[in-house]
This record gives C-alpha cells, structure tokens and sequence, in this order.
C-alpha cells in the first residue's frame, strides 16, 4: 500500500469586472516566484510570501489600477486564499497552526495563524506612512482579510514595534509567510489525521 502525499497544489482563476487573476502554487515548493500584480511593492511583498513560506507561486493580476490599487490586492488576497484551500484540501496530518515573529532593523511583527475552518482577522499595524512606493498601506489590511476570508483561517497580526513603513510591512509579509509554513507543514506523528477533536476543520 503507498503511503505517499499527493501533490498539495492548485491553480485558480477569477475574473470580475475589476480585475481578472490567475493563482497557481505548489505548497510544498522551494520559493519560485513568477508575479505580476502592476504594483511593484505589491509583487515585493507577495515574493516574501513564496519563498519565506517556501511555497512556488505564479500570480497574474490584470486589474483596474487606473482607479486605484483596491481591487487588484483584494481580490489577488482572495484568489490566494482560495488556492490554498484547495491545495490543503480536508487538512490531514497538518500542524495546523503556525506562529513567526520576524524583525528587519528597527520593525517587528508577530503573526499566528489557525487553519480553523473559521475566517477572522485581528490585524494590529500602526503604519507610519500612507504609500509605499504605489502601495496604499491601507490595503495591506484588505489582502489579509480576503485571504483569511477564502483559505478560512483565523490569522492574527501585530506590529510590535516600527518606523519605517517598508520596515513594517516587510515583517508583516514575512512573519505571515513563515507562521504560513509552519501551520502547513506535515506532521510525522499524525499523518493522515484531521488534527481536531471534532474530527473535521
């Protein structure tokens, strides 16, 4: 009898009259990136999110930038969101949760994660600037809870302490990456099993 993994990728796609995207990502990958939001800070921080998660992820976003920066870092938070739920599928033999603090100079972050089956965002990050490049850091806010919101987690996040706005988000980016790898991570000593009381997540 095999006892060996299928593979835990996905590729989803999702067109709306404001952006149209294409996810493809393998959750046990080596951190390949191919990105192309329009938003270059936007891309920066999603290639955290590959290979500090060490997950390969290509994401493809045409949206309506000539608005503004909403629509495309929403909806990219929710097509990720979606993908990653169908690549862990009914969670068997997953850690979980994952935790990560990450600092980069003067910047802190923490962020927990819960792949709970339940959505929620608890998101504490005192940016001390608006923009980043052309990112609007108000929208750091809404990729979070459209990917929480998909892949049905629950995911804290806090800003511990920072100046520079860059700073900021970086940790939040790479702190989300890591407590990401470490919820999905595989568990040797329970393979195969829904790690819950109730038996499903």
């Amino acid at each position: 009898m095999s006892t060996s993994i299928a593979p835990r990728v996905a590729e989803v796609t999702r067109h709306t009259h404001e952006t149209k995207i294409r996810v493809a990502l393998n959750l046990d990958g080596s951190g390949q990136a191919k990105l192309n939001t329009g938003i270059g800070f936007f891309d920066h921080m999603l290639d955290q999110v590959a290979r500090h998660g060490l997950i390969d992820l290509e994401i493809d976003c045409q949206g309506d930038l000539h608005i503004d920066g909403h629509h495309t870092v929403e909806d990219v938070g929710i097509t990720l969101g979606q993908a990653v739920a169908k690549a862990v599928g009914d969670k068997r033999g997953i850690r979980r949760y994952g935790h990560a603090y990450v600092p980069l100079d003067e910047a802190l972050s923490r962020v927990v994660i819960d792949f709970s089956g339940r959505p929620g965002l608890h998101m504490h990050v005192p940016f001390t600037a608006g923009m980043i490049g052309g990112f609007d850091t108000q929208l750091a806010f809404e990729f979070f809870q459209g990917f929480a919101n998909h892949a049905l987690v629950t995911l804290h996040i806090d800003n511990l302490r920072g100046v520079n706005a860059h700073h900021q988000c970086e940790t939040v980016f790479k702190a989300f990456a890591r407590a990401l790898r470490a919820a999905l991570e595989l568990d040797p000593r329970s393979a195969g099993v829904i790690p819950s009381t109730k038996g499903s997540l």
